[in-house]
């Protein structure tokens, strides 16, 4: 989530003023965001309070997430995580935050259920704290325990264990959508398993604090340690998802989708071309809205199927998620509007309210502290 007030217009801008030694990540970051990530106005990024309100999106899932911790270059690829990872994710919260209190379009930072709902009925632009990696949670049982504990308190809402590469908590799919599965499994090896002591020490915090778990960027394997370590009945969220119609590794699979759906659990569909494309639209390429809209009803029909109703699918753009290419005309939210409007033409009002928003608050209120 990109919250930076007007003076500060760009991440390394707003991270460099709070953090001067950090200084070189940040520039590195901005860099690599202009290139392979922002798709909003002008090459600006694709999430700011200004772009929600001019696409009539009341309420964003936030993802605090620091890249330079996951890739920690003073490490071997696969190494365990180290403490303190996690004083990133209280300084990316405190600068979310402290730019909040003073954004001209009244936006609010939700710390739970109750206060969503309040900002939604105050017409308020409401912002959820989420994080994605969970090798930020700590590098021992216990240090996850005490660092879960005190993000629940914070107000997170939701903890994605696995995500770009294998850190020694849960295996990842491959998710790079530059770079085939095969490919991604021969440079970026990982063992076989699923949820490691860390991962499960995770799961069973997160359940514990009234959290969530992601189950995004898992594998399969990793994904059935979840259920298990969860219980039968804890229902999971799956933020940024596709079905697998083709044979990419990171797209949930009919059983998987199942059972999140029987767990009364919820799936948001990507806005990424190369993950909700993949077994679909071979015969011609993705160019307009229509077709990109097209694609997304494919996803959401399939959940519906799959589950047997329409209560467990969502949206879960992605954006600013380095998912660049996006599909088109879903660039960024200010074109959530449109998807909306789409959403009723093609299922009716009650079922796109649903999908728009209705499913996941319904989850949020029902699981999250």
């Amino acid at each position: 989530m990109h919250l930076v007030p007007p003076e500060q217009a760009d991440t390394q801008a707003a991270v460099t003023a709070r953090h001067p030694k950090d200084r070189w990540k940040a520039i590195l970051v901005d860099l690599l965001s202009r290139r392979l990530n922002y798709q909003g106005p002008k090459g600006a990024p694709s999430v700011t309070v200004e772009l929600m309100r001019a696409g009539d999106v009341g309420a964003v899932l936030s993802v605090l997430y620091s890249p330079l911790d996951e890739m920690d270059l003073r490490l071997s690829y696969g190494a365990p995580p180290r403490p303190g990872y996690v004083k990133s994710v209280y300084a990316q919260m405190d600068l979310v935050e402290e730019h909040v209190q003073i954004e001209p379009l009244g936006a609010t930072v939700a710390h739970d259920a109750a206060a969503l709902d309040a900002a939604i009925a105050e017409g308020r632009t409401a912002i959820v704290h989420c994080i994605e990696g969970g090798f930020a949670l700590g590098a021992t049982p216990a240090e996850i325990d005490t660092n879960v504990a005190e993000l629940a308190r914070r107000g997170v809402a939701y903890v994605t264990l696995a995500h770009l590469f294998w850190r020694g908590v849960a295996t990842n799919a491959p998710a790079l959508p530059f770079m085939p599965d095969w490919l991604y499994k021969l440079v970026f090896t990982q063992p076989k398993v699923g949820l490691t002591e860390l991962g499960t020490a995770a799961a069973r915090a997160l359940v514990r604090e009234r959290m969530l778990v992601d189950i995004t960027h898992m594998t399969e394997r990793a994904i059935a340690d979840t259920f298990t370590t969860i219980g039968a009945d804890t229902p999971v969220i799956a933020s940024h998802m596709a079905c697998r119609f083709g044979k990419l590794g990171y797209n949930l699979t009919d059983d998987i989708i199942g059972e999140v759906g029987r767990r009364g659990g919820v799936m948001g569909v990507i806005a990424c071309k190369h993950y909700t494309e993949s077994g679909l639209r071979a015969d011609r390429k993705v160019k307009t809205f229509e077709d990109s809209m097209e694609l997304v009803y494919a996803h959401i029909d399939r959940i519906a199927q799959v589950t047997g109703s329409h209560d467990h699918a969502a949206i879960g753009s992605d954006l600013d998620g380095w998912i660049k290419p996006a599909l088109p005309g879903l660039e960024h939210l200010g074109r959530m509007r449109h998807v909306q409007e789409a959403l009723v033409a093609k299922y009716g009002a009650e079922v796109a309210e649903k999908i728009a928003s209705g499913n996941l608050l319904a989850l949020l209120r029902r699981a999250w502290s």
